[in-house]
């Protein structure tokens, strides 16, 4: 038995504390929110109990059937037939199955055909590594086409990365369209999960779980410093108390590294500080009107500055139409320091032009989520730039949502590492 402290209760932090305190360890879990579950931690939106930051499942997230399973809780996993647009000259065009692809009317025959292909064998391929030195660019237009690119991902590229666009991985984006592309009923219809109450369901599974077999969780208490002896953790400092440890697991972002373990090598601070990672600001909204059908709406417009949005509603049931509206942006962008207000004007401006039938009276709530590390930029021949899980300091084990890499954030990805990462304790 090791007593084990874990730093940060996000789906990651508290799946690595579940089972450490399975496996038997004196576990401590410290969180600096007010509640645990990080991105997947719900609030309170007019009655309703949603997500901060949208959450879908795919038919390939086989960690959280199993971690549900266990949990017993298998039974909330619940499917439903989904769809995706683009919204590109006016309107929205069905997309995702071969008929929306023939249909589309702003790419040549030729580009349809390519663009499929491409897609398709994407879906069947087991590994990325052959085009992991790739920029995202370089492997769409080698695929599909410079005509494709142009069309239908350089636009919704600048939006979420900006200057960053043309330096993100051709795995990364690879293994999203796979990972999509396999969520299926059938060729012609995308199927995508939820869990029946929200993913605070899970959290609050994970929570109960981990407490009843003897787990410690600490909220609303901030990690200040990994204390360490003669290149071996002993602890953590985290507000006015210690923590002693044989073993820590840190899940915080990656850049608040080389100032939680000052004694790190000057080496390892400097590949966690090269690692860069972009914001988000997510506005949620509360409609009386739905604005279409689909669950996600990629949006290819010169006068709309925001990717896409997704109808929240279209695959989880709710009284009303919830709208999610993710700005994505490097923190350096002038518009990150927007206020609130100004968000939720612009955004709801966008729903509207998406949609002319919605009108300002139909707008009957709107919230604004702020994170400064969302989303990890991770560039061609990323993996050769991530340090090792396990630190040059015995007994400290540190990773967030870069180690998913080719894999995006998600639940799955944190279960399975989370785990993973309370398992090596004992080896």
């Amino acid at each position: 038995m090791s007593r084990i402290v874990i730093i940060g209760a996000g789906a990651m932090g508290l799946a690595a504390a579940h089972r450490a305190v399975t496996l038997g360890h004196q576990v401590d879990l410290i969180e600096a929110d007010a509640v645990a579950g990080g991105m997947a931690a719900h609030f309170d939106f007019g009655g309703l109990s949603i997500e901060r930051f949208y959450h879908f499942v795919c038919k390939s997230d086989a960690p959280t059937f199993d971690l549900m399973r266990e949990l017993g809780i298998g039974d909330r996993m619940r499917w439903r037939p989904t769809s995706m647009g683009y919204f590109m000259k006016g309107r929205i065009h069905p997309w995702g199955d071969p008929i929306s692809l023939l249909r589309f009317p702003h790419l040549s025959f030729l580009a349809k055909l390519r663009t499929g292909i491409q897609m398709f064998l994407t879906t069947k391929a087991r590994s990325f590594s052959s085009i992991e030195h790739k920029s995202a660019r370089q492997w769409l237009e080698g695929g599909s086409g410079r005509e494709v690119y142009q069309t239908l991902w350089k636009r919704l590229m600048e939006l979420k990365f900006y200057e960053l666009a043309d330096d993100i991985s051709a795995s990364w984006i690879a293994t999203r369209v796979r990972r999509i592309g396999n969520s299926r009923r059938s060729i012609f219809q995308e199927e995508l999960g939820y869990i029946e109450g929200g993913s605070q369901t899970l959290v609050d599974a994970l929570v109960k779980a981990f407490t009843d077999k003897g787990g410690r969780l600490h909220l609303s208490m901030p990690a200040q410093k990994v204390v360490t002896e003669n290149g071996r953790v002993t602890g953590v400092q985290a507000g006015e108390r210690f923590f002693p440890a044989d073993a820590v697991i840190s899940t915080v972002p990656t850049p608040y590294i080389s100032t939680l373990v000052p004694d790190l090598p000057a080496a390892s601070k400097a590949q966690y500080d090269a690692i860069r990672n972009i914001g988000v600001v997510c506005l949620l909204f509360k409609l009386k009107t739905s604005v279409s059908r689909n669950f996600w709406v990629n949006i290819v417009d010169e006068t709309i500055d925001i990717p896409g949005i997704i109808e929240f509603s279209n695959l989880r049931p709710v009284q009303d139409t919830v709208v999610y509206v993710p700005y994505y942006m490097p923190t350096s962008q002038p518009k990150w320091q927007w206020s609130d207000d100004q968000f939720i004007d612009e955004a709801f401006g966008y729903i509207r032009k998406v949609n002319p039938a919605i009108a300002p009276s139909d707008l009957l709530e709107a919230k604004v989520g702020r994170l400064k590390y969302a989303q990890p930029v991770c560039e061609p021949n990323f993996y050769a730039k991530l340090p090792p899980i396990q630190t040059p300091i015995t007994g400290l084990q540190i990773a967030d949502t870069c180690y998913y890499y080719p894999e995006d954030r998600g639940i799955a990805e944190s279960i399975r590492y989370g785990r993973r990462m309370a398992e090596a304790v004992a080896r």
